[in-house]
């Protein structure tokens, strides 16, 4: 890990054996034991990601995500957790945290994420579950199902 690409904040819990590779932004957030950060990946305060994760290169995760044990997430995939995002508020003035809600979202154990998906907030993607490449979640996802296009369509169960 070279000190100079990779921003982990004093106030970042790690676990037991976590690899995180170059050009890393961590912040106010908790990473469990032996999981694996790719390049590129902004992981927010308040983010909590369970234990042997994969989190692929070029993904942001938001204040508001909670990962659980054993999720695969893909390259490139955004969580969002505003469903009403803006910069200023009706006055002109610079909104602030004040100014919007947070709203959560949760990825049960053993789920994977394809690459380029977005995750709107609010929802769950359920243990197990598979979220196509380029779905866009609007809302939760069974159990062991398999996601995929815009907005995300159940297309089959997965295998057990």
């Amino acid at each position: 890990m070279d000190n100079h690409t990779v921003i982990i904040s004093p106030d970042v819990k790690l676990g037991r054996d976590v690899k995180i590779y170059n050009f890393v932004n961590l912040y106010g957030c908790e990473i469990g034991d032996e999981t694996k950060i790719g390049t590129f990946v902004e992981i927010q305060k308040g983010v909590v990601i369970g234990r042997r994760c994969k989190i692929q290169s070029h993904t942001f995760i938001c204040e508001g995500v909670t990962i659980e044990d054993g999720v695969f997430v893909g390259h490139g995939v955004m969580f969002i957790n505003d469903r009403e995002p803006g910069s200023v508020n009706a006055d002109g003035s610079l909104q602030t945290e004040a100014d919007w809600q947070c709203i959560p979202t949760l990825v049960k154990s053993r789920a994977s994420i394809g690459s380029s998906a977005t995750i709107l907030c609010g929802v769950t993607i359920g243990e197990g579950a598979l979220v196509g490449a380029g779905a866009v979640v609007t809302r939760d996802v069974p159990p062991g199902s398999v996601v995929v296009g815009n907005p995300a369509k159940l297309i089959r169960n997965r295998e057990p």
